[in-house]
């Protein structure tokens, strides 16, 4: 797969390219079925890492890095930043609500959305594209495993928001 195209995503079956700031505002653009999602980094210029950023202490973890981990984890290269996964066989969960709390836990609210929490840590994360494949028949699961491995064999390490495999 190519990680650092647009299209390469859209060939590969990812959708919904929108800005942050456009889903903050309006839930219902965001399909109600499970699946796979990618947020991505798509400007010119390098990342500006904040030492607080925006996210909630889900369970009273501070979900904040040092900058120098922050520019540890940052991949160049690639528009990729996280890749995340909604629902499993017997789950309700839908790319809607689990974005739903993915945007909620970065403005602050206590959600139990940890992962992907460096994302919050970005300055200008509401311009931060996000994009998803959805999987209605398939276990999301899957499919992530099988990208963030991808992503590790071609880049050395995990995207720069997904702390674990």
């Amino acid at each position: 797969m190519d990680f650092n195209s647009i299209e390469g995503l859209k060939e590969a079956g990812f959708s919904g390219f929108g800005r942050m700031r456009k889903f903050l505002s309006d839930h219902t653009l965001m399909p109600s079925s499970r699946g796979v999602y990618m947020v991505l980094y798509t400007s010119n210029t390098p990342p500006q890492f904040l030492e607080k950023g925006s996210g909630g202490y889900f369970k009273g973890k501070n979900p904040n890095l040092p900058i120098t981990e922050l520019a540890d984890h940052w991949v160049n290269d690639t528009v990729v930043l996280y890749i995340g996964k909604a629902g499993k066989e017997g789950s309700s969960a839908t790319l809607k609500s689990r974005l739903g709390q993915f945007f909620q836990f970065g403005q602050g609210e206590d959600i139990g959305h940890f992962g992907g929490r460096l994302i919050w840590q970005l300055e200008n994360s509401n311009e931060l594209l996000f994009c998803w494949k959805e999987l209605p028949e398939e276990d999301p699961r899957e499919l992530e495993y099988s990208l963030l491995k991808e992503f590790v064999d071609k880049y050395g390490k995990l995207p720069f928001a997904n702390l674990v495999m």
